[in-house]
């Protein structure tokens, strides 16, 4: 015969293994964050000499010490505003119709196969395909409205997912009661369905705009290396470097005899403009759910 374990060692064994994986998964997410915070906080230590007021509103140097990054800093915040405004309209409407119109045929899982294979496409594949279609064939010339289509393809498929998947998260409970009232698909979806899923929106758009904020690949191959020498320039046809595509190009070409520093300093501006962008979404989402609440 075979002897039984008491019960309450059953349950002494069960308690320490859930205190050992419990104290396993706080060390991982310990380890994350202290990772995290030197990543960040060496790059901070590095450039903090070098955020000054002088280094934002200055005009970059070609040759000598002490330029600035004024004209990258508008473009990088220029270009992911105009792809969001490209993407946000195809990005919200695929996935309203993913989520609401599709149904669970055909439709749905070829439009879904687009999706991810877009959103599966690396970003150097799509800047040559913006470079050979946009900057060659139809003669864009490398501006800020070649970088900013090609910059909308990195972004529509993210917008798409995002908007699908807050979509799916709205109770039926919700949907239901707003069609017993009478209300039509398209006002269910305006007045109901969209409100509710405006906070994982709003929250994938904000993220997808860091993405896009970061990216470099895309924007050498598109809105090439230059920057107007006029301040502000809105024109869609001039050349617009960024933050990154300067980054990269001050480290690679050597020119410059504080290239160290002006890397250093870049590489700051952007982590700092990234934690905004970060702070942004928590506020967001806590105006949307205090107004629907």
């Amino acid at each position: 015969m075979t002897s039984r374990v008491p019960a309450f060692k059953v349950r002494a064994t069960a308690r320490g293994v859930d205190r050992a994986m419990h104290l396993a998964l706080w060390l991982i997410a310990l380890t994350f964050v202290v990772v995290l915070l030197a990543f960040v906080g060496g790059i901070l230590k590095e450039g903090w000499s070098e955020l000054n007021l002088g280094f934002i509103t200055r005009m970059p140097e070609a040759l000598d010490a002490g330029g600035g990054i004024k004209p990258e800093l508008f473009n990088s915040l220029y270009l992911v505003a105009l792809s969001l405004a490209l993407a946000m309209p195809i990005g919200l409407g695929a996935g309203i119709y993913m989520a609401e119109y599709a149904g669970q045929g055909r439709a749905l899982r070829f439009f879904r196969l687009c999706v991810e294979t877009l959103a599966a496409t690396p970003s150097i594949v799509l800047a040559l395909f913006g470079m050979i279609l946009l900057v060659q064939m139809l003669g864009w010339s490398f501006s800020i409205r070649s970088g900013a289509v090609t910059l909308a393809l990195l972004n529509i498929p993210v917008i798409t997912r995002v908007t699908e998947e807050s979509l799916r998260g709205v109770p039926r409970e919700l949907l239901e009661a707003s069609y017993g009232l009478g209300a039509t698909k398209l006002q269910t979806i305006l007045k109901v369905a969209l409100p509710y899923a405006a906070t994982g929106i709003l929250t994938g758009v904000v993220l997808t705009a860091g993405r896009a904020f970061g990216e470099s690949a895309i924007l050498v191959f598109t809105a090439g290396t230059n920057v107007s020498q006029h301040f502000p320039d809105f024109r869609l046809s001039v050349p617009g470097e960024t933050l990154s595509v300067h980054l990269w190009y001050v480290t690679s070409d050597g020119t410059l005899p504080d290239a160290t520093q002006i890397a250093a300093g870049t590489a700051a501006v952007m982590i700092l403009v990234l934690l905004a962008l970060n702070l942004l979404v928590r506020l967001l989402d806590r105006t949307i759910r205090r107004r629907t609440r």
